[in-house]
């Protein structure tokens, strides 16, 4: 079934991502993590269809979305970004693997780290704490990261960032990998979700099954 969004608002969170915020159709809901199939309502793009998760809650009153644009592609998200209040887009149902199974480690790749917002939101609500939540998130450089400052507000959650383009950053340097991950993931201990590229997705799930972490408590999502 496809809903008519409208846009309220739009703001940048990085030099290259926004926050929108648009009206919720009567009856609508998801799970948190879950993602829609969007079209821009307008000629030409109305078959153009991508995924984004939602970042706000389905108690919420409004949809919410982090979307990160890119402008080489010269497509939807480089539209998105010009978007204005007013303005309307197309979703369909909700759908997606990843969801709230306990606490344990979310390892992200830059735009991979949306699903894991209203997850982590949920938790934090119904917790009151993210005591037991790591999450390990990449990115090439300190400004590409989304909602850091979000993230290292959450009161109980351990914040690993890394990027892999900027030598003189403080943070951790390098991709996610068997060595980073064998210094913050304790097998056996909780699920392990993984978001990001295909091959990063590909590459964490292996070293995560090299440093002892059983199979089934390995979630993934892509998200190009």
């Amino acid at each position: 079934m496809s809903h008519t969004l409208t846009l309220a608002s739009i703001d940048a969170v990085t030099h290259d991502t926004y926050h929108l915020v648009f009206d919720r159709p009567e009856g609508f809901t998801f799970t948190p993590g879950q993602a829609v199939d969007l079209a821009l309502d307008r000629d030409g793009w109305r078959e153009e269809k991508r995924p984004f998760t939602f970042t706000s809650l389905p108690s919420d009153e409004n949809l919410e979305f982090v979307i990160k644009s890119y402008p080489d592609h010269d497509g939807v998200t480089e539209q998105i970004a010009g978007m204005k209040a007013g303005d309307t887009a197309l979703i369909d149902d909700p759908w997606g693997a990843i969801e709230d199974k306990g606490a344990g480690w979310f390892i992200a790749g830059g735009a991979g780290v949306t699903p894991f917002i209203a997850i982590l939101k949920k938790r934090l609500k119904e917790h009151a704490t993210l005591e037991g939540c790591t999450l390990l998130f990449s990115n090439k450089t300190e400004a590409d990261i989304i909602l850091r400052d979000t993230f290292e507000g959450m009161p109980g959650l351990k914040c690993v960032f890394t990027v892999t383009d900027e030598p003189g950053s403080p943070l951790c340097m390098g991709m996610i990998g068997k060595e980073m991950l064998a210094q913050h993931v304790s097998p056996g201990e909780g699920p392990c979700y993984i978001c990001g590229p295909d091959p990063m997705i590909d590459a964490v799930a292996d070293a995560l099954k090299k440093i002892g972490v059983p199979e089934g408590d390995i979630i993934t999502e892509e998200f190009d």
